[in-house]
């Protein structure tokens, strides 16, 4: 059967006109949220408060003034922060239901080509924070042991013990990852549930001590007290621990695709409510005892703890070490989606994707799930103490806040089109989120050199990784693949040459209807020409239903070159050798394809279907690209960490499969040719050596679809200098290109030779 195109256009674009209507409004998914979402914003009072009093000079310092103006700047940051700009204006700047920054940018991209760079920046800020925020909450929650005498009594101020225990916890909760947000939630939730209503009790029961503390709902007290230099000691920089209070907030943008959006708006008002009435309650308790000696005596006071009946302490202790690891899993969650969002805009490398549920929005991704476990147990190793992590906690946040505010002024003055809204929101919640900032870069050299190093490192991945992207599309052709089809037919029926499979498989990132990448059919026509009774070019594409099994086939109108399109369900197992045999079948049976008889077997009745090789191309940089130095380093740490986030082979389940690894060089441009001229014995011996005598060479690479975004327009010169002569262009200049060893895929040595013998 030979699709047309028409039919096979609308087929492709079918999941392109489906709305996805997300995950809808459920008790069940309400508990879910409040398990995975809000973890990290619901252990604030546990050190949000405390970091105030810290900075503020201490206990003694904090009069009635001083605490109602830092819980109106709290109340009124949960207010502006989280409630208006995330879930009343970033909640509805969605992607198909799915949250996050750079979910965001692939809104807004089209918009501008330097909005790639904030969205780069941003992420990589996002994702060091998500390394450093299930260290930071639960060392805390297991330092509030020694609020509790027995407990004090074996801890003592060992904070070794400390350590052991909050990586203990690490260990455990990092290892429960693969069995699904949606498992981990129904688990999550009521002990979340619990948790806020425990929050929501005790701020009430201590706010009957002073219930003048609602004061501090006038933000007015909040504006007052931080310009007022004989209140507030840090002065502006007090900030940056009022800012502890939010650190969430982008969290929960990041986990919307998790849970729905629906459920966020129906559970966030409650959470909002327990938070406030807990930080007015520690409020009131220290407005009661600022002035004891006996608390002013204890080192490192929390007043989350303090203000607690002591009967009551075990049970908060162990309440808030629980909250304190589902706080984890929200900046789990959220760094799944995050580099879940950077693959698919090509900003990080393909990876392993694991779907534990029936919910698209829930995804496991065990390589970021092993850099997590592995960069938390180093931040607990390295700082030791919560005092020290704090130091370091929120600075990378704020730089996401920022740049989120970015994206989210050019979602609303492009695409919606509303700059009379636009403008505010840029100019207030800009002036707001930079004074946060600028307050959080005093903790630099007191530990946030270490996020900052982290998010820097995350950068230079992205970086790299699109840039070399860019540089490799400049040599990205497309050749009609009906000019191709007398060649590969008599080839196919070559006598001179060896058959190498009686079914060869190309893999394919393109998805157009009639044509193939260059790089494919010279490694089949020029590249030791490769014989085949049929040749297959396999393109995967993903769709939103979670068990789509559908594939489309264009035979080109003959019976041997098959250009097929794996529509699969992003749940479903992407093992090609497998949907290849049904496939293969389909078309014998429909007459496309003659049945490929075995004389020899060990069944009785022989298969029809003959046997599979599996060509995979890697592009790699020959001596002769001739690029800038720049972009060379830039493709060698790409190519790096293609290496290190493993094998096409394991993506598709062909471990097992006879797969030949070949090298493709990438030429986006190639260097002059030196040319050797000949000369007599009798003229060498008066001469000497000739100089070498350059000779020009054709640019031979046309232009590709273009990226919207500047690492495509700084190549945009090149692409057009090359599309210039690919007219009469194939395969490109080759014969000097000296292939590297293979990949690094475990291969036989009979494979390793024939691959020698392909490159000569």
């Amino acid at each position: 059967m030979n699709t047309s195109k028409a039919a096979f256009h609308a087929l492709f674009s079918k999941d392109k006109a489906k709305k996805s209507t997300g995950i809808p409004l459920s008790a069940g998914m309400v508990l879910v949220t409040l398990g995975i979402v809000y973890g990290d914003i619901g252990t604030s009072p546990m050190y949000t408060m405390k970091a105030i009093i810290a900075g503020n000079g201490g206990l003694l310092t904090m009069s009635t003034d001083v605490v109602l103006g830092a819980l109106s700047l709290i109340i009124w940051t949960l207010t502006l922060i989280t409630t208006v700009k995330y879930v009343m204006v970033a909640m509805k700047a969605d992607n198909h239901n799915e949250g996050g920054i750079f979910a965001l940018y692939s809104l807004v991209k089209r918009c501008a080509k330097w909005l790639i760079i904030p969205a780069m920046i941003g992420g990589a800020a996002l994702l060091a924070d998500g390394i450093l925020t299930p260290a930071v909450t639960v060392t805390t929650a297991i330092e509030g042991l020694r609020t509790i005498p027995a407990a004090h009594a074996i801890i003592g101020d060992n904070q070794h013990i400390v350590v052991m225990i909050t990586i203990a916890i690490l260990c455990t909760l990092f290892a429960l990852q693969k069995a699904g947000t949606s498992t981990i939630g129904k688990a999550f939730g009521p002990v979340m549930t619990l948790w806020f209503l425990f929050l929501g009790a005790m701020g009430v029961m201590n706010m009957f001590a002073d219930i003048s503390v609602v004061r501090a709902l006038n933000p007015v007290r909040g504006i007052l007290f931080l310009f007022d230099g004989k209140l507030n000691a840090a002065g502006l920089m007090v900030l940056g621990s009022v800012f502890l209070c939010t650190t969430g907030a982008e969290a929960l943008y990041s986990d919307m695709g998790h849970v729905g959006k629906s459920n966020i708006y129906v559970s966030w008002p409650f959470v909002k409510v327990c938070l406030i009435l807990n930080y007015l309650g520690q409020g009131a308790w220290i407005i009661t005892n600022h002035t004891n000696e006996s608390f002013n005596a204890i080192k490192d006071l929390n007043p989350f703890f303090e203000m607690l009946p002591s009967q009551l302490r075990p049970f908060a202790v162990i309440l808030s070490a629980l909250a304190a690891i589902i706080a984890s899993q929200a900046l789990i969650t959220g760094s799944y989606s995050i580099v879940s969002e950077a693959i698919k805009l090509d900003l990080m490398p393909h990876i392993k994707i694991s779907y534990p549920s029936t919910t698209k929005g829930q995804i496991y991704i065990p390589l970021v799930n092993n850099i997590m476990w592995v960069g938390c147990i180093g931040v607990v190793l390295l700082f030791q103490s919560s005092e020290h992590m704090e130091a370091a906690y929120g600075l990378a946040i704020t730089v996401t806040m920022l740049m989120t505010s970015i994206l989210l002024y050019t979602y609303l003055a492009v695409i919606r089109k509303r700059l009379w809204a636009a403008i505010p929101f840029i100019l207030f919640f800009g002036a707001i989120e930079a004074m946060f900032f600028f307050s959080s870069l005093t903790k630099f050299f007191h530990g946030g050199y270490f996020t900052v190093l982290m998010a820097t490192a995350i950068f230079v991945v992205m970086f790299v990784w699109r840039r070399g992207t860019a540089v490799e599309r400049t040599q990205s052709v497309y050749l009609p693949v009906d000019k191709y089809i007398d060649q590969l037919r008599s080839l196919s029926h070559d006598a001179d040459y060896t058959t190498l499979a009686d079914n060869l498989v190309f893999l394919t990132n393109d998805s157009s209807f009639d044509k193939l990448d260059r790089d494919i059919l010279y490694s089949i026509l020029d590249k030791r020409p490769k014989r085949a009774k049929a040749y297959y070019f396999i393109n995967i594409s993903l769709t939103d239903d979670p068990n789509t099994r559908e594939f489309i086939v264009n035979d080109f109108g003959t019976d041997f070159l098959f250009k097929i399109t794996l529509r699969l369900g992003f749940r479903v197992n992407q093992r090609i050798n497998t949907y290849l045999y049904q496939i293969v079948g389909d078309l014998i049976k429909n007459n496309q394809l003659a049945p490929q008889n075995h004389k020899y077997s060990i069944y009785k009745e022989h298969s029809e279907i003959g046997d599979f090789r599996f060509c995979l191309l890697r592009k790699v940089l020959a001596p002769e690209t001739d690029i800038n130095g720049f972009d060379a380093r830039c493709l060698e740490l790409k190519y790096f960490i293609r290496r290190i986030c493993g094998s096409p082979a394991r993506w598709y389940g062909l471990e097992n499969s006879n797969i030949v690894f070949e090298y493709v060089p990438l030429f986006s441009k190639v260097k002059r040719g030196q040319k050797l001229t000949r000369i007599t014995l009798d003229d060498a011996a008066q001469t000497g050596s000739m100089p070498l005598v350059e000779a020009p060479m054709k640019e031979r690479i046309a232009e590709i679809e273009e990226d919207e975004d500047i690492f495509a327009e700084a190549l945009h010169k090149e692409r057009v200098e090359n599309a210039a002569t690919v007219a009469d262009y194939v395969g490109g200049d080759t014969a000097s290109f000296r292939p590297l060893k293979l990949d690094e895929e475990e291969v036989d040595e009979d494979v390793f030779e024939e691959q020698q013998d392909t490159n000569h």
